[in-house]
C-alpha cells in the first residue's frame, strides 16, 4: 500500500486540508491565493487533461510526486526540483524554549510575512496561506524577522513549513525555535511532523537533522502551467 507521504498534496486534500480544496473529485487543488499545489489520486494524463480543463492559462501549479514525471506536452515544466522529504521521528526532549517569545500570527500580519518570504524565498507564500494556520513569527521592534506554520495535512501527518529567518539575524537559533514550537503543537494534537527541503539545502537539512528529522524520501516537485504553444 502506497505511503500517505508519497502523495502528500491529494492526501491532504482529502483529509486535513479538506476543507480548502477549491478543485472537484476527480482532481483537487488550492485556491490560487493560498498555495499553487494541485494533487490527483493517481498521476495519469487523463488526471492532467482534468487538471487542464479546470484552471485559467497563466496559473502556476506545483506538482509533487515521488518519481520522476513524464509531464504531458500540454503544460510547461516551469521548474523541477529534488526536494527531500523529512519526518521527525525523534523529537528532542521537552524543555523550555530559549529565545524571544514567538507570536501567533493573524490577517494583520500578512504585508509583513509576505515581505520576508520574499527576501528568503522559503517556498510559495500568498495573500491567503495564512488559512492554513498555526503561523507564528518572531519580531525585533516592529520587524518580523522569523516565521514557520503549517501547511499541508495528510493526517496524520502535518508539514511544518515557510520557516524563514532573515538574512540579517541569521544564527540566532529563531529557526530552530520556530520548528519546536510547531512540532510539539503537531505532537500535541495526535500528528506527526513532516517538512520538505530542497536537496541541496545542507545548512537547513543539518538543523531538521539535528532536530530529529530523518530522511524519508526524495521527491519531484514540478511548477507547471499550460503550455502557450
Amino acid at each position: 500500500m502506497p505511503h500517505l507521504l508519497d502523495n502528500p498534496v491529494w492526501n491532504a486534500l482529502i483529509s486535513g486540508n479538506k476543507p480548502l480544496d477549491a478543485g472537484s473529485a476527480q482532481v483537487k487543488y488550492f485556491a490560487d491565493d493560498v498555495s499553487p499545489f494541485a494533487g490527483f489520486e493517481t498521476f495519469t494524463p487523463q488526471a492532467f487533461d482534468l487538471l487542464h480543463a479546470r484552471v485559467p492559462a497563466e496559473r502556476l501549479l506545483g506538482v509533487v510526486s515521488p518519481v520522476a514525471l513524464a509531464i504531458p506536452a500540454r503544460w510547461e515544466v516551469v521548474q523541477h526540483m529534488a526536494v527531500l522529504q523529512m519526518v521527525q521521528e525523534r523529537p528532542p526532549a521537552v524543555g523550555a524554549l530559549e529565545g524571544p517569545p514567538a507570536i501567533p500570527l493573524g490577517p494583520a500580519h500578512v504585508p509583513a510575512m509576505l515581505a520576508l518570504t520574499r527576501q528568503t524565498n522559503p517556498g510559495p507564500f500568498f495573500p491567503n496561506t495564512i488559512a492554513f494556520g498555526h503561523y507564528e513569527g518572531i519580531f525585533e521592534g516592529n520587524e518580523l524577522v522569523a516565521m514557520a506554520g503549517q501547511r499541508m495535512n495528510p493526517t496524520p501527518y502535518a508539514e511544518i513549513s515557510a520557516v524563514c529567518t532573515h538574512p540579517d539575524h541569521l544564527g540566532r537559533g529563531y529557526a530552530g525555535q520556530l520548528i519546536q514550537r510547531q512540532a510539539r503543537r503537531i505532537i500535541a494534537a495526535a500528528g506527526i511532523p513532516f517538512l520538505h527541503v530542497k536537496s541541496t539545502n545542507t545548512r537547513a537539512i543539518s538543523l531538521y537533522e539535528h532536530l530529529g528529522f530523518v530522511a524519508r524520501k526524495e521527491m519531484s516537485f514540478y511548477i507547471i502551467r499550460k503550455n502557450p504553444a
